[in-house]
């Protein structure tokens, strides 16, 4: 009787079991982007009657002490609220990894034993966007770039970015297709959904390989070597990963005659000149570099001793030459004198006759004159010379 009694007292009392308690929020799950604005709502009502004192958000009722998220310190300066009418909301800034959790209302009234927590409430889920990429880009690939997050954000406009510059619009989609990519679409890929468009996932850096390409070959020193000297080519490339093989070859010889970036030759001589390459290699493929010419030229010393030959060769044709014509000269004159000469000497005892009539001294002269004056006595006989020697 007593029970019934109670029952119907209770039925008595208007309002408070004509209605219950209710919590409804609009979304039971969220996933949303570490570092952006998140905002939860919750709709409720109660027995009438009833005076609501507070409401509020609390986080993983079940795990601690409740909390009103206002009070909160992980969450000082992150949260606000909004009431209309009988809609609760809770703006969160700046999402962290540590916020992840259960989100529900907490409502409180002037009966201390009608308090009500919204339970099951919003669960929140924090993510980073990230770019995924095929583990291997070779040149001339078609690779498809993938922006993945661990839930589902629950947009399909994506945005993507290469080296900090956008894609055109166009590219809408979660992934991105390259294709035939080559050395030119290297570089820093990024992705961010549209809203918000402020935070894109972490740069991926897109590395694609190639074979070796611009393959040249550079001279230490002068391409002109001097005979004796040490020469050494190098050989350089472009390539991605770097060339580990490289081969030197000699125009016109089929065979290498070197490996290795450097190309060293000791004691170089005329049979080294000609023109050499090299061949670089990767593991995707290989190119060789233009021919250089690499020639020897004589030393110093060698030069002094063909010009000292030279000047040799020359001073004896030069003192040849001399001679003939002194000789020739010599002979001229001789002849000469044998057709001016009417006076034949027949003693070699007179000195004088053997003298040069340019080269005769004075003295010659007075012995002259003494015989040009007798020319004027009357015993001449003939028309010959007469020579009269003075006894002193």
């Amino acid at each position: 009787m007593l029970c019934l009694s109670f029952i119907i007292s209770l039925l008595m009392i208007p309002g408070i079991c004509s209605q219950k308690w209710d919590v409804q929020y609009s979304k039971m799950a969220i996933c949303a982007l570490k570092g952006s604005t998140i905002q939860l709502t919750g709709r409720y009502k109660h027995p009438e009657g009833l005076t609501v004192t507070e409401i509020f958000w609390i986080v993983n009722p079940k795990r601690g002490e409740v909390i009103n998220l206002l009070n909160h310190p992980d969450y000082t300066g992150r949260v606000e609220y909004f009431h209309k009418d009988n809609i609760f909301f809770l703006k969160l800034s700046n999402v962290r990894h540590e916020d992840e959790g259960q989100y529900c209302i907490r409502i409180e009234t002037n009966d201390e034993k009608q308090q009500y927590l919204g339970y099951p409430g919003t669960e929140l889920t924090v993510t980073d966007l990230r770019v995924e990429t095929p583990e291997e880009v070779v040149e001339g690939d078609s690779p498809v770039l993938t922006c993945k997050s661990s839930c589902n954000l629950g947009s399909t406009n994506f945005s993507w970015y290469r080296n900090g510059e956008s894609f055109p619009e166009s590219e809408r989609q979660n992934q991105l297709i390259l294709k035939s990519v080559s050395r030119g679409d290297a570089g820093s890929y990024s992705c961010a959904v549209r809203d918000p468009k402020h935070l894109p996932s972490p740069a991926l850096t897109l590395n694609i390989r190639y074979p070796p390409k611009s393959v040249s070959v550079s001279v230490s020193g002068s391409a002109v070597i001097v005979s004796g000297d040490s020469v050494t080519l190098s050989c350089s490339s472009d390539s991605n990963p770097p060339a580990v093989d490289f081969r030197w070859f000699k125009d016109n010889q089929s065979s290498a005659v070197g490996s290795g970036q450097s190309f060293s030759i000791s004691s170089f001589n005329s049979s080294h000149s000609g023109r050499y390459y090299c061949e670089a290699e990767n593991k995707y493929g290989s190119q060789r570099s233009e021919s250089v010419s690499v020639i020897v030229k004589e030393s110093s010393s060698s030069w002094i001793s063909i010009t000292a030959g030279i000047a040799a060769s020359a001073f004896v044709f030069v003192f040849i030459v001399i001679i003939r014509k002194r000789v020739t000269q010599s002979d001229e004159q001789n002849h000469r004198g044998s057709q001016q000469q009417h006076c034949a000497v027949e003693s070699p005892e007179d000195p004088y006759m053997a003298l040069d009539p340019n080269s005769r001294c004075s003295e010659y002269d007075t012995l002259n004159n003494l015989k040009r004056s007798s020319e004027n006595t009357d015993d001449r006989e003939d028309d010959g010379c007469t020579y009269y020697n003075i006894d002193q």
